[in-house]
Parts: structure tokens; C-alpha cells; sequence
């Protein structure tokens, strides 16, 4: 499986495990985090639920908006799906990515700061869990966006350069094809 359907699937997974309790049983959600207990109230049973069907919805919109279930009946003759931005199938790919890179990132200092605070092991599952999708997301901008630039005449990639340390090969290349062009 390809690391960026892995990161796909994996949020929209995370997102379900985090949402499917807020929206079956927003009582025990509002007991399990108040310190009496009580019976959970109206407004909060909303806004738990509310916030469960919000978080489902960026996990299904994640799936979605990245090209990992075609929304067109036309199919590529690769038949895979990359972040391209000229791929018909998956024109909100990269932005898609982003969004939700900056949600797990978010997540994961969110976490860390209640954990730090009190001291609940189940925050620290949290920001483990989302500062590893926030690293496998960073990956996927990086470097599984695009294909990259390289020469024609070097065969080297254009973004590179040449500090600290001179590209020997590609200069002694650009060399040669400047001799055959005189």
C-alpha cells in the first residue's frame, strides 16, 4: 500500500475512533471527563454529538477530497492516484493534505499540552498517534506531490543546489553539453 493512501485511510480510521463515542454516548463522554459526577446536559449532548459528526465528516471528506475513491465513472490508464494537480481525479489533493496535516498537527500539541497538564495517559496516545500522522503528512507534501524536476541534458534535479557542497557530476555534464552545442 502506498504511503499516501496509508495516510488517507489511517485519518479517516483516527477520525472514526474519535467520533463514534462522542456521538453514541455523549453522556459517559461528559461524565468520564468532569470531575463530579453528573447527568450531561442538553447543550452538551449537542455539542458532543456536533463535534463527533463534524470530526466523521473530515475523516470521509479526507477520503474523498484526496482521490483515494474516484468520484468520476472515468479511469486513468495508470489506474492510480497521485497528488498531480493536472490528475482529473484528485484536484483538491494537495490542499486536502494540507488541512489535515495542520489538523493532526494541532491534535498533537493539543494533546501534549493536557498531558502535560494533567497527567492522563490517554492524552499522550493521542498526540503520539497524531504526531505520527502529522510526520507521514509532512511526507506526503514533501515528497509525494510531485514527480519532481530533472534535466534533460544533466539528468540531475533542478531544485537542487549546489551548497555547501559542489555537484560535481551535473557540472561536468552541463560541461560537456555546452561543448556539443559550440
Amino acid at each position: 500500500m502506498d504511503v499516501y493512501y496509508g495516510y488517507t485511510y489511517g485519518t479517516a480510521a483516527w477520525t472514526a475512533i474519535q467520533a463514534v463515542p462522542l456521538m453514541l454516548s455523549p453522556t459517559m463522554m461528559v461524565t468520564m471527563l468532569s470531575p463530579e459526577v453528573r447527568e450531561a446536559t442538553t447543550l452538551e449532548v449537542y455539542f458532543s454529538r456536533s463535534l463527533g459528526f463534524s470530526i466523521l465528516t473530515l475523516g470521509i471528506l479526507a477520503v474523498l477530497l484526496t482521490g483515494s475513491v474516484p468520484l468520476s465513472s472515468r479511469l486513468t490508464e495508470a489506474g492510480g492516484t497521485t497528488t498531480d494537480p493536472s490528475d482529473p481525479k484528485a484536484p483538491y489533493a494537495l490542499p486536502t493534505l494540507s488541512i489535515t496535516l495542520f489538523w493532526h498537527t494541532t491534535e498533537a500539541f493539543y494533546c501534549y499540552g493536557m498531558y502535560t497538564q494533567t497527567g492522563i495517559f490517554p492524552f499522550v496516545l493521542g498526540a503520539a498517534i497524531s504526531a505520527s500522522f502529522s510526520a507521514v503528512g509532512l511526507w506526503c507534501i514533501l515528497f509525494a506531490s510531485s514527480d519532481g524536476r530533472i534535466s534533460r541534458k544533466t539528468g540531475a534535479d533542478k531544485r537542487t543546489s549546489g551548497f555547501p557542497f559542489k555537484n560535481n557530476n551535473a557540472a561536468s555534464e552541463r560541461k560537456k553539453a555546452s561543448k556539443k552545442g559550440l
